[in-house]
Protein backbone atom coordinates (compact mmCIF):
# COMPACT_ATOMS: atom_id res chain seq x y z
CA UNK A 1 0.00 0.00 0.00
CA UNK A 2 1.22 3.40 -0.62
CA UNK A 3 2.57 5.42 2.51
CA UNK A 4 1.25 8.68 1.01
CA UNK A 5 -2.09 7.23 0.07
CA UNK A 6 -2.88 5.41 3.30
CA UNK A 7 -1.62 8.96 5.70
CA UNK A 8 -4.23 10.61 3.09
CA UNK A 9 -6.74 8.24 4.35
CA UNK A 10 -5.88 8.19 7.78
CA UNK A 11 -5.38 12.07 7.93
CA UNK A 12 -8.53 13.05 5.69
CA UNK A 13 -6.36 15.85 3.86
CA UNK A 14 -4.15 15.61 0.85
CA UNK A 15 -0.27 16.01 1.43
CA UNK A 16 0.88 19.02 -0.93
CA UNK A 17 4.69 18.17 -1.23
CA UNK A 18 3.77 14.74 -2.33
CA UNK A 19 0.93 16.29 -4.92
CA UNK A 20 0.60 18.00 -8.57
CA UNK A 21 -2.61 17.76 -10.71
CA UNK A 22 -1.69 14.07 -12.13
CA UNK A 23 -1.36 12.42 -8.85
CA UNK A 24 -4.55 14.40 -7.79
CA UNK A 25 -6.39 13.48 -10.92
CA UNK A 26 -5.32 10.02 -10.26
CA UNK A 27 -6.38 9.86 -6.61
CA UNK A 28 -9.21 11.13 -7.45
CA UNK A 29 -12.49 8.68 -6.46
CA UNK A 30 -14.17 7.83 -9.86
CA UNK A 31 -17.93 9.54 -10.41
CA UNK A 32 -19.98 6.95 -10.92
CA UNK A 33 -23.65 7.44 -12.22
CA UNK A 34 -24.81 7.84 -8.74
CA UNK A 35 -22.28 10.02 -7.42
CA UNK A 36 -23.13 12.12 -10.56
CA UNK A 37 -27.15 11.97 -10.32
CA UNK A 38 -26.55 12.90 -6.46
CA UNK A 39 -24.78 16.00 -7.56
CA UNK A 40 -27.06 17.01 -10.53
CA UNK A 41 -30.39 16.71 -8.17
CA UNK A 42 -28.45 18.70 -5.56
CA UNK A 43 -27.75 21.53 -8.13
CA UNK A 44 -31.32 21.16 -8.54
CA UNK A 45 -33.24 20.67 -4.79
CA UNK A 46 -30.76 23.00 -2.85
CA UNK A 47 -32.20 26.61 -3.77
CA UNK A 48 -35.89 25.59 -3.31
CA UNK A 49 -34.73 23.89 -0.22
CA UNK A 50 -32.70 27.35 0.63
CA UNK A 51 -35.85 29.09 0.13
CA UNK A 52 -37.74 27.09 2.22
CA UNK A 53 -35.30 27.79 5.18
CA UNK A 54 -35.65 31.33 4.63
CA UNK A 55 -39.35 31.37 5.18
CA UNK A 56 -38.92 28.99 8.42
CA UNK A 57 -36.47 30.69 10.00
CA UNK A 58 -37.17 34.13 9.42
CA UNK A 59 -38.13 34.64 13.21
CA UNK A 60 -34.84 33.94 13.91
CA UNK A 61 -33.55 36.23 11.34
CA UNK A 62 -35.66 39.07 12.62
CA UNK A 63 -34.19 38.15 16.31
CA UNK A 64 -30.43 38.75 15.64
CA UNK A 65 -31.52 41.52 13.34
CA UNK A 66 -32.87 43.03 16.38
CA UNK A 67 -29.83 42.05 18.45
CA UNK A 68 -27.58 43.22 16.63
CA UNK A 69 -29.35 46.23 15.82
CA UNK A 70 -29.65 46.75 19.73
CA UNK A 71 -25.81 46.44 20.35
CA UNK A 72 -23.91 47.51 17.59
CA UNK A 73 -26.05 49.49 15.15
CA UNK A 74 -27.01 49.07 11.59
CA UNK A 75 -25.97 47.83 9.56
CA UNK A 76 -27.77 44.47 10.12
CA UNK A 77 -26.06 42.21 7.22
CA UNK A 78 -22.46 42.54 5.91
CA UNK A 79 -21.96 41.74 2.27
CA UNK A 80 -18.08 40.82 0.64
CA UNK A 81 -17.45 39.76 -2.46
CA UNK A 82 -15.71 36.40 -3.13
CA UNK A 83 -15.04 33.56 -5.93
CA UNK A 84 -17.06 31.04 -6.80
CA UNK A 85 -17.21 28.09 -9.17
CA UNK A 86 -15.02 28.46 -11.98
CA UNK A 87 -13.68 32.01 -10.73
CA UNK A 88 -17.08 33.69 -10.93
CA UNK A 89 -17.47 36.17 -8.15
CA UNK A 90 -20.36 36.90 -6.27
CA UNK A 91 -21.42 38.75 -3.25
CA UNK A 92 -21.59 36.93 -0.30
CA UNK A 93 -23.80 37.69 2.57
CA UNK A 94 -23.17 37.84 6.43
CA UNK A 95 -24.52 39.01 9.66
CA UNK A 96 -22.17 41.87 10.71
CA UNK A 97 -19.91 40.28 13.50
CA UNK A 98 -17.30 43.05 13.08
CA UNK A 99 -16.77 46.72 14.25
CA UNK A 100 -17.41 49.21 11.27
CA UNK A 101 -13.99 49.97 11.43
CA UNK A 102 -12.81 46.53 10.74
CA UNK A 103 -11.17 46.93 7.58
CA UNK A 104 -10.26 50.87 7.06
CA UNK A 105 -6.82 49.75 6.57
CA UNK A 106 -7.47 47.54 3.36
CA UNK A 107 -8.32 43.57 3.69
CA UNK A 108 -7.48 41.56 6.18
CA UNK A 109 -7.87 37.62 7.70
CA UNK A 110 -10.05 36.64 9.84
CA UNK A 111 -9.27 34.92 12.99
CA UNK A 112 -10.61 32.48 15.69
CA UNK A 113 -9.82 35.45 18.72
CA UNK A 114 -10.28 38.59 16.00
CA UNK A 115 -10.04 41.42 18.32
CA UNK A 116 -12.62 43.08 15.69
CA UNK A 117 -15.33 40.73 16.61
CA UNK A 118 -17.96 42.42 18.85
CA UNK A 119 -18.62 40.28 21.79
CA UNK A 120 -22.29 39.50 20.22
CA UNK A 121 -20.32 38.65 16.79
CA UNK A 122 -18.46 36.48 18.74
CA UNK A 123 -21.43 34.47 20.26
CA UNK A 124 -22.68 34.36 16.19
CA UNK A 125 -19.35 32.75 15.08
CA UNK A 126 -18.98 30.51 17.50
CA UNK A 127 -22.22 29.03 16.45
CA UNK A 128 -22.03 29.84 12.82
CA UNK A 129 -25.90 31.69 13.12
CA UNK A 130 -23.45 34.33 11.16
CA UNK A 131 -23.31 32.32 8.18
CA UNK A 132 -27.40 32.01 8.32
CA UNK A 133 -27.91 34.87 5.02
CA UNK A 134 -26.13 32.99 2.86
CA UNK A 135 -29.20 30.91 2.23
CA UNK A 136 -29.85 33.88 0.26
CA UNK A 137 -26.87 32.60 -1.67
CA UNK A 138 -27.99 29.34 -1.89
CA UNK A 139 -31.11 30.16 -3.34
CA UNK A 140 -29.33 32.27 -5.71
CA UNK A 141 -27.40 28.98 -7.16
CA UNK A 142 -23.48 30.62 -6.04
CA UNK A 143 -23.27 28.71 -3.20
CA UNK A 144 -24.14 24.86 -2.13
CA UNK A 145 -24.88 23.63 1.10
CA UNK A 146 -21.33 21.61 1.67
CA UNK A 147 -18.06 22.79 -0.16
CA UNK A 148 -14.74 24.86 -0.11
CA UNK A 149 -15.27 28.03 1.60
CA UNK A 150 -15.09 31.15 -1.42
CA UNK A 151 -12.27 32.78 -1.15
CA UNK A 152 -11.76 36.75 -1.19
CA UNK A 153 -10.56 37.82 -4.14
CA UNK A 154 -7.75 39.80 -2.95
CA UNK A 155 -6.45 36.95 -0.89
CA UNK A 156 -7.29 34.27 -4.06
CA UNK A 157 -4.49 36.09 -5.70
CA UNK A 158 -2.29 35.88 -2.84
CA UNK A 159 -2.41 32.24 -2.10
CA UNK A 160 -2.70 31.44 -5.72
CA UNK A 161 0.81 32.41 -6.66
CA UNK A 162 2.31 30.79 -3.22
CA UNK A 163 0.50 27.53 -3.21
CA UNK A 164 0.71 24.72 -5.57
CA UNK A 165 -2.73 23.70 -7.26
CA UNK A 166 -4.02 26.56 -4.71
CA UNK A 167 -7.20 26.98 -8.16
CA UNK A 168 -8.18 23.39 -8.44
CA UNK A 169 -10.75 25.11 -5.68
CA UNK A 170 -12.43 26.71 -7.85
CA UNK A 171 -13.71 23.30 -9.97
CA UNK A 172 -16.34 23.03 -7.37
CA UNK A 173 -19.42 24.65 -5.95
CA UNK A 174 -18.58 26.45 -3.02
CA UNK A 175 -20.34 25.75 0.30
CA UNK A 176 -21.78 27.64 3.30
CA UNK A 177 -19.48 24.62 5.37
CA UNK A 178 -17.27 22.12 4.06
CA UNK A 179 -14.65 19.60 5.26
CA UNK A 180 -11.64 21.66 5.80
CA UNK A 181 -14.48 24.29 7.66
CA UNK A 182 -14.83 20.88 9.61
CA UNK A 183 -11.34 19.86 10.63
CA UNK A 184 -9.36 23.23 10.59
CA UNK A 185 -11.49 26.75 11.20
CA UNK A 186 -10.24 29.68 10.48
CA UNK A 187 -7.05 30.24 8.16
CA UNK A 188 -5.17 33.34 8.88
CA UNK A 189 -1.74 33.08 7.48
CA UNK A 190 -0.46 31.82 3.97
CA UNK A 191 0.50 28.63 5.81
CA UNK A 192 -2.68 28.12 7.45
CA UNK A 193 -4.72 28.13 3.91
CA UNK A 194 -1.87 25.85 2.69
CA UNK A 195 -3.07 23.54 5.39
CA UNK A 196 -6.77 24.10 4.69
CA UNK A 197 -6.27 23.96 0.84
CA UNK A 198 -5.16 19.99 1.67
CA UNK A 199 -8.45 19.17 3.49
CA UNK A 200 -10.17 20.94 0.62
CA UNK A 201 -8.32 19.40 -1.77
CA UNK A 202 -9.47 15.56 0.00
CA UNK A 203 -12.90 16.51 -0.13
CA UNK A 204 -12.98 17.59 -3.76
CA UNK A 205 -11.09 14.14 -4.29
CA UNK A 206 -13.83 12.28 -2.86
CA UNK A 207 -16.37 13.92 -3.10
CA UNK A 208 -19.64 11.84 -2.41
CA UNK A 209 -23.21 11.74 -0.59
CA UNK A 210 -21.56 10.65 2.08
CA UNK A 211 -18.75 12.82 2.60
CA UNK A 212 -21.24 15.44 2.47
CA UNK A 213 -23.01 13.79 5.48
CA UNK A 214 -20.14 13.44 7.70
CA UNK A 215 -19.56 17.39 6.55
CA UNK A 216 -23.03 18.30 8.00
CA UNK A 217 -22.68 15.76 11.49
CA UNK A 218 -19.59 17.35 11.96
CA UNK A 219 -21.18 21.42 11.08
CA UNK A 220 -24.14 20.44 13.45
CA UNK A 221 -21.59 19.56 16.23
CA UNK A 222 -19.58 22.43 16.12
CA UNK A 223 -22.75 24.54 15.92
CA UNK A 224 -24.21 23.01 19.28
CA UNK A 225 -20.27 22.56 20.71
CA UNK A 226 -19.50 25.84 20.18
CA UNK A 227 -16.02 24.79 18.71
CA UNK A 228 -14.11 25.98 15.69
CA UNK A 229 -12.78 23.37 14.41
CA UNK A 230 -10.68 20.06 14.98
Amino acid sequence: VDVVQLLKEFRGRVDLRHADAWTFLLGSTYQSFPIRFYFRVKEAVEPAVAVVLLVLLAPVWLALAALILATNGGPVLYRQERLGYRGKTFPLFKFRTMAKTAETSGPQWAREDDPRVTPLGRRLRRSRLDELPQLLNVARGELSFVGPRPERPEFYALLDGQIPLFHLRLLVRPGITGWAQVCQGYAASVEESRRKLEYDLFYIQRMSPGLDLRVAVGTMALMFGGGGGR
